[in-house]
């Protein structure tokens, strides 16, 4: 077997750039030789790394009420992973409320993504019947963020 040979300092700063950025995976690659880092709670476990104390789904299940709210026909679902915002900046009015009207097109929240910010729309004119995601929760593409009536 031939050993690859590596750089422990640069492995070190680019783990310290993952965590300073919050990027889950970075690769860099000059000729041949190539370094790949991957962050997530796989390669966490894989290194020791203790999992979070809260229920994880097991993966490729999810859990039963997700299901369902995705499945509601007012579901608006995520259109890309990042962040949720539920406000336009921190300490301002949400966009919407639970119980409120809204039209076509207005916007209901905002995710993150790569530094920019992304108005997530009303697919149609509703009531906001239950908002599913708090300010600064993580989102993944297709998890229902709220429920319009």
């Amino acid at each position: 077997m031939t050993r690859v040979p590596y750089d422990a300092e640069a492995i070190r700063a680019l783990a310290a750039i993952l965590n300073e950025t919050g990027l889950a995976e970075l690769e860099i690659s000059d000729g041949d030789s190539r370094i790949r880092l991957v962050r997530g709670i796989a390669a966490a476990m894989q290194v020791g790394v203790a999992a979070s104390p809260l229920p994880v789904a097991a993966p490729g299940m999810v859990p039963e009420t997700a299901n369902d709210d995705a499945r509601h026909p007012g579901a608006v679902l995520s259109p890309m992973v990042g962040v949720a915002y539920l406000s336009p900046e921190p300490g301002a009015p949400p966009f919407v409320t639970p119980g409120q009207e809204v039209a076509a097109g207005q916007t209901l929240m905002l995710i993150e993504a790569m530094k920019t910010f992304n108005q997530i729309k009303a697919p149609k004119p509703g009531t906001v019947a239950r908002i599913l995601v708090a300010t600064g929760a993580p989102v993944e593409y297709g998890e229902p963020l709220l429920i319009l009536d």
